[in-house]
């Protein structure tokens, strides 16, 4: 059976989800905002809390994101939560459903906007959106929750230059270690956007693991630093559509 292009509930993905290990993102919660031009990546309080009841029920649980690189068939019913760009309504509707689950996930930070707002999305017309600030990011670890890195700024790494795009993935390593005091071990790539010099950058930075935004899970064939996830999001038919327009930075 084809599976969905998204995730919104569990039952076409369980038996898929057994085979490898399974990653969902997410971007934004609660109302989809007037003027928004991605408004299918904003998940629903109740949807989301739905989703993390009926992964619960079904006996999956979220080890640290470490947990995903050894790759191979799940019988432990593992499932990892990622939440891309740091927005200020993923700390306000999803931490609560998570502490209330008792699951975790791994927040990818645009390290030089902590505290302000998604700047990359505005430079193409989209709404402001206000990101998590730092007491916000350090509720979210005394949560128990985990933090990597999404670059400095956002861009499409594969357009810069090979120093610049280095310094975009050692510096938000470093700058939110410093600022967090904790290890920041997994990347993920803004827009999905990555090549194999960008792949090798990550790996030569200390990283352990990157996320893309192919969909699948992932079994011992894949390397950790080309991680599948998929896009957890209310039911649509116009995933491929929206996608595409991210990878193209709209």
């Amino acid at each position: 059976m084809k599976l969905p292009d998204y995730y919104s509930r569990l039952a076409p993905f369980e038996e898929t989800f057994l085979t490898g290990q399974p990653v969902l993102t997410y971007h934004h919660f609660g109302p989809r905002r007037r003027g928004a031009r991605l408004k299918g990546l904003y998940v629903s309080p109740q949807l989301f809390a739905r989703q993390m009841a009926e992964l619960k029920a079904a006996g999956f649980t979220t080890p640290p994101f470490e947990r995903v690189t050894g790759g191979g068939a799940n019988p432990q019913r593992h499932v990892f939560l990622t939440f891309d760009d740091g927005y200020h309504d993923v700390f306000e509707h999803a931490l609560p459903a998570l502490r209330g689950h008792g699951v975790c996930g791994v927040l990818f930070l645009v390290a030089d906007l902590v505290g302000k707002t998604n700047e990359w999305d505005q430079r193409t017309g989209d709404i402001v959106e206000p990101l998590m600030d730092a007491a916000q990011v350090r509720d979210w670890l005394a949560a128990g929750q985990e933090i990597g890195a999404h670059t400095c700024t956002h861009p499409r790494l594969t357009q810069l230059a090979p120093a610049i795009a280095r310094e975009e993935v050692c510096a938000s390593k470093k700058r939110l270690e410093d600022q967090f005091g904790v290890a920041v071990e997994h990347f993920c790539y803004p827009y999905g956007d990555w090549n194999d010099a960008v792949r090798d950058l990550v790996a030569e930075a200390g990283y352990k693991s990157a996320c893309t935004t192919n969909p699948g899970v992932n079994t011992r064939t894949e390397s950790q630093f080309e991680l599948k996830r998929f896009t957890a999001r209310y039911p649509t038919r116009n995933l491929k559509a929206i996608w595409a327009r991210i990878r193209a930075g709209f």
